[in-house]
């Protein structure tokens, strides 16, 4: 009798340990591919290829709202409860809170940067916490579910791809991976292969160019730095290609010495004037 009782604790414990090893795997890749982003944009930003850096910000939010940010709010969901539950869980779960709090005001001061410096200032500072953060996940609160016998992650997170990741929980072989050890202990979501549904895109892969025009906001650019600035970018414009031009006075002197250095080239198109910001779009509409 001691036997039949004893193998699905066993087959739980073997449950638990692959599926916390997942979380760790797609932690992993999260954060590559967080720092894969962040690269660019800081790059761009050193080379002063401003249209670069500007699709570079709007990739990085991209992935910071489709992955990062639903992969928090997931493991608040399923994760946090049973930790927080637990006496040497509550005080760590608290913690982490704060910092999925701090992760989410770093992405909204990223997305509202007046400047691809300091976009890249916040998007050094969100990896750094990202990193901490995932650490305290991996080394502090997965052992400690893994540890508490009453606690089965495997039914807690079935057929969330949010924490476990797309292709590497859903098309895991019998008996390898979060998958194969929930089926085992009986305790997946009860399609096989988890066939939620959920795929998403692995890291490494192309990711979709978003059709977003760049910003030029020269408000913290000296003085004697603004006009060239503005030149050499619209200099760099392709045809299609477009500027938003952000400026703290209505900027009609630069405006006209894109006028007669380009021509008929550039497109000009109001946006917002006054009475604290001025926007104007440049779009190119022909070569040199």
């Amino acid at each position: 009798m001691a036997q039949v009782t004893a193998a699905p604790a066993v087959s739980r414990a073997t449950a638990n340990e692959s599926t916390a090893q997942a979380i760790v795997s797609h932690h992993a890749q999260l954060n590559a591919g967080l720092n894969q982003r962040v690269e660019a944009l800081v790059h761009y930003v050193d080379s002063q290829f401003l249209l670069k850096a500007e699709t570079a910000r709007q990739d990085l939010l991209s992935y910071l709202r489709r992955e990062i940010l639903p992969h928090a709010q997931a493991e608040e969901a399923a994760l946090y409860p049973p930790a927080a539950a637990l006496s040497e869980g509550r005080l760590l779960v608290e913690g982490m809170l704060d910092e999925h709090r701090s992760l989410t005001a770093l992405v909204t001061e990223l997305a509202d940067a007046g400047s691809l410096v300091r976009a890249a200032s916040t998007a050094r500072a969100l990896t750094a916490l990202f990193a901490v953060h995932l650490t305290k996940e991996n080394d502090l609160l997965l052992p400690l579910l893994v540890a508490t016998p009453d606690v089965s992650l495997t039914r807690l997170l079935a057929g969330m791809h949010e924490v476990l990741g797309g292709e590497e929980h859903a098309h895991g072989a019998p008996g390898e991976g979060a998958t194969g050890a929930a089926d085992a202990a009986g305790e997946g979501c009860g399609c096989g292969g988890c066939g939620c549904g959920g795929d998403q895109p692995a890291d490494g892969a192309a990711v979709p160019v978003l059709s977003v025009d760049a910003r030029l906001d020269v408000r913290d650019v000296p003085h004697n730095q603004r006009h060239a600035l503005v030149l050499s970018t619209v200099e760099g414009l392709s045809p299609g290609e477009a500027v938003v031009l952000v400026a703290s006075h209505a900027p009609g002197p630069v405006l006209a010495e894109v006028e007669e250095r380009f021509g008929r080239q550039i497109r000009m198109e109001w946006l917002q004037s006054g009475p604290t910001v001025w926007q104007v779009r440049l779009e190119r509409l022909a070569a040199a």
